[in-house]
């Protein structure tokens, strides 16, 4: 309601005017609707819908959707393309707690020092393995056909309805015992999913590891260069942000949907 309004409609009105012999005329004149008047009518905008994309819980950060006005049918268009979301997760060996979080209760201490950065990414390739064999179970695609081949080449195999969280890509970004930060690829997860991915990782490894950071880096094709911080949140910003991000959006859609 701070931005600058549009005029208000114009409509003609005849106005009583003096005419050359002192009698009045009345004269055609296009005046303002005061029907529109912000001092009659109150603010344009008293409702804004606004819509939550994929949620991050208080423990997370990174990219977080919104979707404004009529921007809520996009946002929903576009999860039903089922994009991928990066995240960068970070774990800390020797520990592990009830949420699986480092601020969760302590239930175990372990010793990490057999751990090695080869150990840890061959765990990594047997659970992106894993989770790749469950990732084109859920798609229902004939592995055989052109169909699924011309969507291998676009990209496109992914589950197209509801399915278990698939991790479609792991790496490790870092190493540093008892220390390690991780890059997951990943489809219809929860931030407590991904907890339990490095708990698990530690159990495998022979040891235990517990959660310190879960950051989202990537949202479909929203990345962290689109994002605005606290700081940033102004009308302008926010339109330009709209506007920049509704040509990939729209392309993203067409291409997938």
């Amino acid at each position: 309601n701070a931005a600058p309004g549009r005029p208000p409609p114009q409509h003609v009105r005849f106005l009583p005017t003096p005419g050359h012999d002192g009698a009045t005329e009345l004269v055609p004149t296009m005046v303002p609707v005061l029907a529109e008047h912000p001092l009659v009518r109150g603010p344009r905008f008293r409702r804004l819908k606004i819509g939550a994309g994929h949620r991050l819980d208080v423990k997370a950060s990174g990219v977080f959707v919104l979707g404004i006005g009529h921007g809520n049918k996009l946002l929903t268009d576009l999860y039903n393309c089922h994009l991928s979301k990066v995240y960068t997760v970070g774990g800390l060996f020797g520990k592990a707690t009830d949420d699986f979080s480092d601020t969760g209760t302590l239930v175990e201490k372990t010793t990490f020092d057999h751990i090695t950065r080869e150990k840890l990414e061959r765990v990594l390739a047997v659970i992106q393995g894993t989770n790749h064999k469950a990732l084109l179970m859920h798609s229902n695609i004939d592995m055989k056909t052109q169909e699924a081949y011309e969507l291998a080449v676009r990209g496109l195999i992914r589950p197209m309805g509801k399915s278990p969280p698939i991790i479609t890509a792991v790496r490790c970004l870092q190493f540093a015992p008892p220390e390690f930060q991780l890059e997951i690829h990943c489809l219809h997860e929860t931030q407590k999913y991904l907890r339990k991915v490095v708990h698990e990782i530690g159990l495998e490894l022979k040891s235990s590891a517990v959660c310190t950071q879960v950051r989202r880096t990537r949202d479909g094709v929203f990345t962290l260069d689109d994002a605005l911080l606290r700081s940033q949140w102004n009308l302008q910003n926010i339109r330009n942000a709209i506007w920049s991000c509704q040509v990939k959006v729209q392309a993203e859609i067409e291409r997938t949907l």
